[in-house]
């Protein structure tokens, strides 16, 4: 067991509403690792505020969930290139005061993409930040795009033999698909997203440690 000390590095998350899962993986690594640190995940109302406070508290790095991954870049020091063509944020790291912004969904995203050679086009359900570092993973494949959006939710259900990849907090989408569509969801409930969480969390928690 890690003692806490006034050497302990503190990671976090900002999300609109906390949830656990960030803080479970991410403390039981650095436990593991015996890296004297923790994370603690907050629900917050300004992005831009917390990102200050990240400052003030010398916060080492943060975990940067819906619905603030593409405002909060406009409240950092320095973007990465992937992340800034994404144009989304999900990790930032504390670089003495210096916000640098980073990307891991679209690493986790294309890890996945790549278990499904077969398709060389793919819809993605939504247009926020996670659907733009999809997109930005399956232009690294050389996989095709094409967009379902709030506007044409209603063509969903006439998609056949194709693979679609949901980037909204929607939930039971598969009670309206075809059964021929393989179907990849990033809701952290379901079996899908929560690989995809943890293989980002992986990719993050290297950024944190390095």
């Amino acid at each position: 067991m890690i003692s806490i000390n006034k050497d302990t590095k503190v990671y976090c998350s900002f999300a609109k509403v906390a949830g656990n899962k960030g803080c479970t993986y991410h403390n039981s690594n650095f436990q593991k690792l015996g890296y004297n640190a923790i994370y603690k995940s907050f629900s917050v109302n300004n992005i831009e505020e917390a990102l200050f406070a990240m400052k003030a508290l010398n916060i080492a790095g943060a975990g940067i969930t819906m619905p603030y991954k593409v405002e909060a870049l406009k409240y950092v020091d320095k973007i990465t290139e992937e992340t800034e063509s994404i144009g989304a944020t999900n990790t930032i790291l504390n670089k003495g005061g210096i916000l640098e912004a980073h990307n891991t969904d679209w690493l986790a995203a294309r890890d996945t993409l790549i278990e499904y050679p077969q398709y060389k086009s793919l819809w993605i359900l939504g247009a926020g930040g996670y659907a733009r570092a999809v997109e930005y993973a399956c232009n690294t494949l050389g996989i095709k795009v094409q967009k379902i959006t709030r506007d044409t939710w209603e063509t969903i259900g006439t998609l056949h033999n194709c693979l679609v990849f949901n980037c909204t907090p929607v939930a039971n989408i598969t009670a309206i698909l075809c059964d021929s569509v393989t179907y990849i969801d990033c809701i952290t409930s379901t079996e899908s997203g929560k690989k995809l969480a943890e293989t980002q969390a992986a990719y993050q928690a290297k950024l944190y440690n390095d």
